[in-house]
């Protein structure tokens, strides 16, 4: 079956869109699978056109609410390269919803202060899951064409699919699978010491760059860092400084603006205590997999895409850009995502156990 294409216009409109927090008292709560918060509030944007069927689309913990420029809020968006007018998420043909992450640094809660300030509060995928019910439930919305995640919010979507599978049409997982590698969980445990040892240090900042420098070197692929940085070094008085530093550098000193250390520390911890039994997912589900993804290895989603429960797709790519490759390509990550958003809804499907690869 063959289908048609938005067309893609050069100079997109800027949508309709709307920033706005869910905040009413004690009568929205969220009970964590370890502690609650009484009293939650919820950052989150809508963005597009009211009437049309809704998307929630989700990105990595440094992503929030913001997913694309509109009247609301001119400034670019996390995901601008794929979402706005007369993109491929057209948001003249669906009424987009972000959401900023519960612990993070947007206008969502965060759990209960710890006596230890460098105690880790625990947040996980499946809370995350349960926030989106709570803010779909507020905005009166029954049902969404699909969840689309791509990263940590993958993971969010895949939740979404075990714990509210009657919820979404689809769910859409790009670049994660259904728990952390343990070669991706020992990267981060170096992070969350780095970042701790900066602030036992007192250079709580610096900390959080030298975190932030190396959670790069594990987005991209070696063939892209080798095509981007082979000048040759330049001589400094502390000794020679190599191109890549210069990128890591200002990659850490970008994050470290935005984010503040509870925020890393909850949503790092949060990355590695996901895990869903891929048996559990009921939402049919999209899997798309970058072969060059270190961090979330293809095998792990084709054995993902074995054990789910529900009619599933594994889309297959190649990309130089790695984890990162829902960032920068846009026709290949787009395509088959604008292929699936407009399948038929799940309800009027006939049930499928293939998995298609491409």
């Amino acid at each position: 079956m063959s289908h048609s294409l938005p067309a893609v216009r050069a100079e997109p409109a800027v949508p309709r869109g709307e920033r706005l927090i869910a905040e009413t008292g004690r009568t929205l709560e969220l009970e964590l699978e370890r502690g609650r918060i009484e009293e939650l509030r919820l950052g989150y944007e809508r963005i597009g056109n009211p009437d049309a069927p809704t998307l929630v689309v989700l990105g990595g913990i440094s992503a929030q609410a913001h997913v694309c420029a509109h009247d609301g809020d001119p400034r670019d968006g996390w995901w601008e390269r794929l979402v706005g007018g007369g993109r491929i998420l057209d948001t003249g043909a669906f009424n987009l919803i972000g959401m900023d992450w519960v612990g993070g640094p947007g206008n969502s809660s965060a759990p209960p202060a710890r006596a230890d300030e460098l105690a880790i509060p625990a947040v996980t995928t499946g809370d995350q899951a349960r926030a989106l019910g709570i803010l779909l439930d507020h905005l009166g919305i029954e049902r969404v064409r699909a969840v689309v995640g791509a990263s940590y919010g993958a993971m969010v979507a895949l939740a979404f699919g075990a714990f509210l599978p009657e919820r979404a049409d689809r769910v859409v997982a790009i670049s994660g699978a259904h728990r952390s590698h343990p070669m991706a969980t020992a990267l981060r445990a170096l992070q969350r010491q780095i970042a701790i040892l900066g602030a036992e240090n007192g250079d709580l900042r610096r900390g959080l760059v030298l975190a932030r420098s190396l959670a790069m070197t594990t987005y991209r692929s070696a063939e892209e860092f080798d095509q981007r940085f082979a000048m040759e070094p330049v001589r400094t008085e502390r000794g020679f400084r190599f191109e890549v530093e210069s990128y890591l550098q200002h990659q850490g000193e970008t994050f470290a603006d935005r984010f503040d250390l509870a925020h890393f520390l909850c949503l790092c911890q949060s990355l590695d205590l996901h895990r869903i039994e891929p048996g559990e997912i009921r939402a049919p589900t999209t899997l798309v997999a970058v072969r060059e993804d270190t961090l979330v290895p293809l095998w792990q989603m084709r054995k993902l895409a074995e054990g789910i429960a529900a009619p599933v797709e594994l889309i297959e790519v190649d990309s130089p850009y790695g984890h990162d490759a829902f960032l920068v390509e846009d026709e290949l990550i787009g395509i088959p995502l604008a292929r699936t958003l407009m399948q038929v809804p799940a309800d009027r499907q006939q049930p499928s156990s293939d998995s298609a690869r491409r």
